[in-house]
């Protein structure tokens, strides 16, 4: 049962990034032709066409797939309650799939900002996927950037976001 539990968790998560990764990719209009962008719609055009039939998109955002995510976590959480027998909160099923969307979002941003600076050490040159990091994070670290300059050629802007991500992860309680 738990190992059941650890599947469904960790297909839905996974599944669950790639799809937010494609409504931030939209919303920060980052390369199409970019391999990792490729991937990701590659990866969930099969759910996300069909939706697109019926719900439009609104400026950068894209709702079929916000739905599709949120659906995702949904589906993630009333698979869990029906592996453990539990009776179907729908209010509460719905509601932790809403805080399950964003909390996995918070992580994702988490950890492509830590790649974003730990390649930052490393990469020299061009490299399609310190590209596409730097697309994803640019419109968090740009605002923050200008509130804190780089200070003697250290830049602050990544030690803040990531402190900022871990207190909104706390605030969700998740």
């Amino acid at each position: 049962m738990e190992l059941m539990g650890f599947l469904i968790r960790t297909v839905f998560e996974l599944f669950l990034m790639v799809v937010i990764l494609r409504v931030w990719l939209q919303a920060v209009h980052a390369d199409f032709y970019n391999p990792m962008s490729q991937f990701v719609v590659k990866l969930t055009n099969p759910l996300v066409l069909p939706l697109r039939k019926f719900i439009p998109t609104v400026g950068v955002w894209d709702l079929a797939t916000i739905i599709l995510a949120l659906l995702v976590s949904i589906g993630k959480y009333t698979a869990l309650y029906a592996l453990a027998g539990a009776l179907f909160m729908w209010p509460e099923i719905l509601l932790r799939g809403v805080i399950g969307t964003i909390t996995q979002f918070l992580q994702l941003l988490f950890w492509i900002v830590i790649i974003r600076a730990l390649l930052s050490w490393f990469a020299q040159g061009y490299n399609p996927m310190m590209a596409i990091l730097v697309q994803l994070t640019e419109p968090f670290l740009a605002p923050i950037r200008r509130i804190i300059p780089p200070i003697g050629g250290l830049d602050l802007s990544v030690l803040v976001l990531v402190i900022a991500i871990q207190a909104l992860r706390i605030l969700i309680g998740m």
